[in-house]
């Protein structure tokens, strides 16, 4: 096959069968002309092709900026009317949020104001961005929309971790059974040192409830803590159940009111921001005139949601301060998820604790039951041999333990007989 390509190639190239005027009349498009491919390539352009489009933009801007309108699908001029209706039945808060991620910078603005060009011949991205400069601050109203979107949800759960707080600090402190305990610990721990300066406290820190469980017995069986459920299961057993009292106590462990706080700031920031962007929309003429009137309604609503909101953070936080009080603690030093964790963490070994007492007391039963019956077993024998001693019958040389195999084996015996029958 090479030899025949060779071949062809060295032939003499002046000696063509084909007349190249007919051809390049017949066929233009594929066969242009040698020595004028620029003029050819022109005439192929004005021939229907459409001109190429202009990009200003970066292009991997660009790029991710087409991506996520592909993803938006609606028309531009749609896309910017729901954005100022604020309509959350078109845009979601993720295609809002996009939205603002592909607002045009200033550099982006001052490109597009400088391009004297046909703005038809402009980028999809570069159309877009246009779009977006018709009306004025775009990026700060997407801004506003979404916190509109977000608004409700964020006010619930601020307000349900709030009142999560306010359950768990009544709940603690109006617990009886837990006050109670208390001072049985108290009482415990001034038993215990009694004789010391240490034996008549009259108090202790949180954090050493955390300590019962370090404290062992001499012969290394069991803590102070299951020392305590001991004692209070047999002389108290009322208190056992004390944790039910602390219901929301799990729920509040999971609560920090560091991050509350700066949910609680984000809103209010939120709100000041919705403000300033309506008192600026109001001179921003018919273009943000059903924005304005959208943002009003939200507004007039809002505030005063956050007004509720805010005696509601404020009250919670005199509660939390109240709670490390309570129990003599500095609330700077113990904080509220301080006294949370340490509660929790004390419950959760006053129960487990418990549970051990009362698997150890479930063994020591069988065994006393085991026992008991193998007493039973030793009398019944016992006194065989005192009736066949006084009938003049010799007892067996067996040993007990013979005997009672003996037994066990005969009663097995009897019932393999009466199984067969």
């Amino acid at each position: 096959m090479y030899c025949v390509l060779l071949i062809w190639m060295w032939s003499s190239p002046s000696a063509s069968d084909f007349d190249f005027s007919e051809l390049e009349s017949l066929f233009s498009a594929v066969v242009p002309k040698p020595d004028d491919s620029s003029k050819s390539d022109g005439r192929r352009k004005s021939l229907g092709s459409k001109p190429d489009k202009v990009h200003l933009i970066d292009l991997r801007r660009a790029n991710n900026t087409e991506i996520m309108l592909t993803k938006v699908k609606m028309p531009l001029p749609d896309m910017v009317s729901a954005a100022l209706t604020m309509d959350d039945t078109i845009l979601d808060v993720d295609q809002v949020e996009n939205l603002i991620k592909f607002c045009p910078t200033k550099e982006e603005m001052e490109l597009l104001k400088n391009y004297t060009g046909d703005k038809e011949n402009l980028g999809k991205c570069e159309q877009f961005f246009l779009e977006l400069m018709k009306v004025p601050r775009m990026e700060s109203k997407l801004r506003v929309f979404s916190f509109k979107i977000q608004f409700k949800s964020q006010v619930a759960d601020l307000r349900k971790s709030l009142n999560t707080i306010d359950s768990t600090c009544a709940e603690i402190r109006n617990s009886v059974k837990l006050k109670e305990i208390m001072k049985k610990i108290l009482l415990l721990g001034n038993t215990l040192n009694q004789g010391t300066a240490r034996g008549s406290a009259i108090g202790f820190r949180l954090d050493s409830l955390l300590k019962l469980t370090d404290t062992r017995a001499t012969n290394n069986k069991m803590t102070l803590m299951h020392y305590l459920c001991r004692v209070l299961a047999s002389r108290s057993p009322h208190l056992l159940d004390f944790h039910e009292d602390l219901t929301s106590l799990e729920s509040a462990s999971k609560i920090q009111l560091k991050l509350l706080a700066e949910e609680m700031q984000a809103i209010v920031k939120g709100l000041e921001k919705v403000d300033t962007e309506f008192k600026a929309s109001q001179n921003d003429g018919p273009v943000s005139e059903i924005f304005c009137k959208t943002l009003k309604e939200f507004t007039s609503v809002a505030e005063a949601e956050v007004d509720s909101l805010k005696m509601l953070y404020a009250s919670v936080g005199r509660n939390a301060d109240a709670l490390a009080l309570y129990f003599g603690e500095d609330p700077q030093k113990c904080p509220f998820e301080q006294v949370i964790g340490t509660l929790l963490n004390f419950v959760t070994m006053f129960k487990r604790a418990h549970q051990e007492n009362c698997k150890q007391l479930e063994l020591e039963k069988k065994k006393a039951e085991k026992e008991a019956e193998l007493e039973k077993e030793k009398s019944k024998v016992s006194h065989k041999n005192t009736k066949d001693e006084k009938d003049g019958t010799k007892p067996t040389d067996l040993t007990l333990s013979q005997q009672l195999q003996q037994g066990r084996e005969k009663s097995k015996k009897i019932k393999r007989e009466r199984e067969s029958r």
